[in-house]
């Protein structure tokens, strides 16, 4: 395999996920999650962490929040995040449960993950805890760890429960307040958070999947900024305009789909999340002077 390929496109070439499966839920300690950093670090699952004890920053889109005392916090792949130790400030502790929207889609009767308060860019992503939340809470993440390593037969619907409840008991709380963010330059972050939002859906692994964001507007919502600074900030970090990157982005995902899969034309443009395949092969030929039959059939 040549030494040039990204370790995305490499894993793509493998078809293997860039990162190994786990279950649809995983309930371990912080400290657990950190010795396991592939958990840890995975975006394409959601995720609620429950900090007892330490400080960290979290940047979260274009917002930071300063997590000082015991806290509920909220991420998902579709809204760019990092943490960002305090020093002196001693070991984050807690814990982290991670799963995917599948999981808990009967026990939140059909409620979309991505469009409730707790996950959406524009929503608020850490709650603050009281003493008396913060026992009632732990208490609930100790069952949970517990459970997720006993053979009881129904352990998933026990687990789906416990957690259908702790976000139902974050919505009735008050959410923290952001920090504006004031970077030495604001176009380097914003192109790092658009690039880090583009890299994460890839690559594609299965036909059925969320959606891939294929237009500037849905990067820009994402990020809670106007698609217009978007694009100058990428422009002028990149040299390339926000289109040129995702359009770049989605041709090589097309190539490795056509070279490495016995996907069918169409199925490819649907997990590309294009609405119909001759508006996928009307985008490929643009791109590379060949359909996606012709490209596949010389390769």
């Amino acid at each position: 395999m040549p030494d040039n390929l990204t370790t995305a496109t490499k894993a793509a070439l493998n078809r293997r996920p860039l990162n190994p499966p786990i279950s649809d839920i995983e309930v371990m300690t912080i400290a657990e999650a950190h010795c396991n950093m592939t958990l840890f670090d995975r975006r394409d699952l959601f995720k609620v962490l429950l900090v007892t004890e330490g400080a960290n920053e979290l940047h979260y889109a274009t917002r930071s929040y300063y997590i000082d005392r015991p806290a509920l916090v909220f991420t998902n792949k579709l809204v760019p995040y990092s943490w960002e130790p305090v020093e002196s400030s001693g070991e984050q502790k807690g814990y982290l449960c991670a799963f995917t929207e599948d999981f808990l889609h009967s026990a939140m009767r059909g409620i979309s993950l991505q469009e409730s308060v707790l996950y959406r860019v524009n929503g608020n992503p850490v709650y603050f805890l009281d003493d008396t939340q913060l026992r009632y809470l732990t208490d609930t993440f100790q069952r949970m760890r517990q459970e997720i390593d006993t053979d009881y037969p129904h352990k998933h619907d026990l687990l789906r429960n416990q957690l259908s409840i702790t976000i139902h008991e974050a919505t009735r709380l008050q959410p923290a307040s952001s920090q504006s963010i004031a970077p030495v330059n604001a176009a380097e972050r914003i192109t790092t958070l658009f690039l880090t939002l583009l890299d994460v859906q890839f690559p594609v692994t299965t036909q059925i999947h969320q959606p891939i964001l294929r237009h500037a507007q849905d990067y820009a919502d994402r990020l809670a900024v106007h698609v217009n600074h978007l694009n100058r900030s990428v422009k002028e970090t990149t040299g390339k305009s926000t289109t040129t990157h995702i359009a770049e982005r989605l041709v090589g995902e097309a190539k490795v789909l056509l070279h490495h899969t016995d996907w069918s034309i169409g199925d490819i443009a649907n997990s590309l999340n294009f609405e119909y395949a001759t508006y996928f092969t009307n985008f490929f030929k643009k791109h590379t002077g060949r359909t996606p039959l012709a490209y596949r059939q010389a390769g």
